[in-house]
């Protein structure tokens, strides 16, 4: 019997997230990485992904691990930032609700990064985690909802009933 997290759509899903993820966070680069305290990635939208496909969990995981290879923050970033995200992106996808899919990310990654910036710049701990949380709030609740908004209307199209075999 063949795993549906083996299949063909699963691996195309989880590849196309990762190269999304990538390609926005490095467009957005002067942004998107939190070198002068203010950190807004736009990628993080994706985020709510999750809660619509098991695919995401692995897309952006290596979306970020591919994306934070260019961090200013180095190997702490890779290995941090990555698991952040994993485990950010499996609480969502057991989010009880798409619009409490966003807070797992919002809530990992303003200790978790806001951390790396307080031990990395030796940035104020609080400042760098509030502002590493305003940021996701915006990327994963205004950006993420315009998102879950359209994909509320084209989900049966990308995410066929959770078929992904």
């Amino acid at each position: 019997m063949k795993s549906k997290y083996l299949s063909t759509r699963f691996l195309v899903q989880a590849a196309v997230i990762a190269a999304i993820y990538t390609v926005l966070t490095l467009v957005f680069a002067p942004i998107s990485y939190g070198e002068g305290l203010i950190e807004l990635r736009v990628s993080e939208m994706l985020t709510v992904l999750p809660f619509y496909t098991p695919a995401a969990i692995p897309g952006l995981f290596l979306g970020v691990i591919l994306s934070n290879m260019f961090s200013p923050m180095g190997a702490v970033d890779v290995i941090f930032g990555s698991l952040a995200t994993l485990l950010a992106a499996y609480l969502s996808y057991k989010a009880p609700s798409k619009w409490m899919a966003p807070i797992p990310p919002i809530v990992i990654n303003g200790l978790v990064i806001g951390g790396m910036l307080h031990y990395v710049y030796s940035f104020p701990l609080l400042i760098s985690i509030l502002s590493i949380t305003i940021g996701q709030v915006f990327s994963c609740y205004v950006l993420g909802g315009i998102l879950m908004v359209v994909l509320e209307r084209t989900k049966q199209h990308l995410f066929p009933d959770g078929d992904l075999s």
